[in-house]
């Protein structure tokens, strides 16, 4: 059952994130995870406060993302993180296939 990290990020730094974006993106793809929604407009609907920039990634399961983000490789982009955005993250199990 595919699973979802869900992000959303406050930029702090411009030269950290995009150092941070870089180095996410290459673990992601490494760990089998692939970007759905990446910082495009969103648009409040309902309740507050405004939303920041999304970001959601598709793992085909949460053993996996997991594994994602507890991984060596990951590590080295959180330490650009630290500076490059304040964020909240979410892991979320998604539905399995029907």
């Amino acid at each position: 059952m595919p699973a979802y990290v869900i992000s959303e990020v406050e930029m702090r730094d411009a030269a950290a994130f995009e150092a941070y974006r870089m180095l996410a993106a290459k673990t992601i793809e490494q760990y089998g995870g692939r970007y759905i929604v990446r910082g495009g407009a969103a648009e409040l609907v309902e309740g507050s406060p405004p939303p920041n920039a999304i970001v959601i990634v598709e793992f085909p399961t949460m053993t996996r993302l997991r594994e994602w983000y507890a991984s060596v490789e990951y590590a080295e982009a959180l330490k650009h993180r630290r500076t490059a955005l304040e964020r909240r993250l979410l892991f979320v199990e998604g539905v399995p296939p029907v």
